[in-house]
C-alpha cells in the first residue's frame, strides 16, 4: 500500500504568558490585551495535537512507533512546561506569546526533531489554549 496517511497524537503542558509591547504606553497595552497584560502573567493548560503523515510500514502496520514520536515532542513540549513563557524560553524574549506565536514556534521545533526520522513528515499542529480557542499551523 502506498497511500499517505496521518495519525495524531495529543500532548499537554502548562505554561504562562503575559501579552506587552514595550513600545506601547500602558494605556495603548491595556486597550490593546486587556486582562493578558498583568506584569504576573496568567496560565493554561494547553493541549497540542501533533499530526504527521507517511507510509504504513508493511511489517509494523504504523507509519510510526508513538513511543517514538512521543520522545521527539516531549524533547520540545519539555522546554514549555511550567514555564513563564516571557521569562523563561528564548523565543518570546522579542515576540508577544500569543496562541498563534506559540503554535508556531512549536511547529517549527517540532519539524525539526522530525526531520531525523525518515519518511515521516509533520502535517500539522492545532494548539488549544482553552477549549474553545486553538490555532492551527501547517505545511501547505
Amino acid at each position: 500500500m502506498s497511500a499517505q496517511v496521518t495519525i495524531t497524537k495529543k500532548f499537554e503542558f502548562s505554561a504562562s504568558h503575559r501579552y506587552w509591547r514595550e513600545d506601547w504606553s500602558e494605556e495603548k497595552n491595556n486597550a490593546e490585551f486587556g486582562l493578558c497584560v498583568s506584569p504576573y502573567g496568567h496560565g493554561h493548560n494547553y493541549d497540542l495535537h501533533v499530526t504527521v503523515s507517511g507510509r504504513i510500514h508493511p511489517q509494523t502496520g504504523m507509519i510510526i512507533n508513538l513511543s517514538r514520536l512521543k520522545e521527539l515532542v516531549n524533547e520540545v513540549v519539555n522546554q514549555f512546561d511550567h514555564k513563564f513563557l516571557n521569562i523563561d524560553t528564548p523565543w518570546f524574549k522579542e515576540t508577544i506569546p500569543t496562541t498563534e506565536n506559540i503554535a508556531l514556534v512549536l511547529f517549527e521545533l517540532i519539524d525539526e526533531k522530525l526531520k531525523s526520522l525518515p519518511d515521516i513528515y509533520l502535517k500539522r499542529i492545532r494548539l488549544y489554549e482553552k477549549a474553545d480557542l486553538y490555532a492551527d499551523v501547517w505545511k501547505d
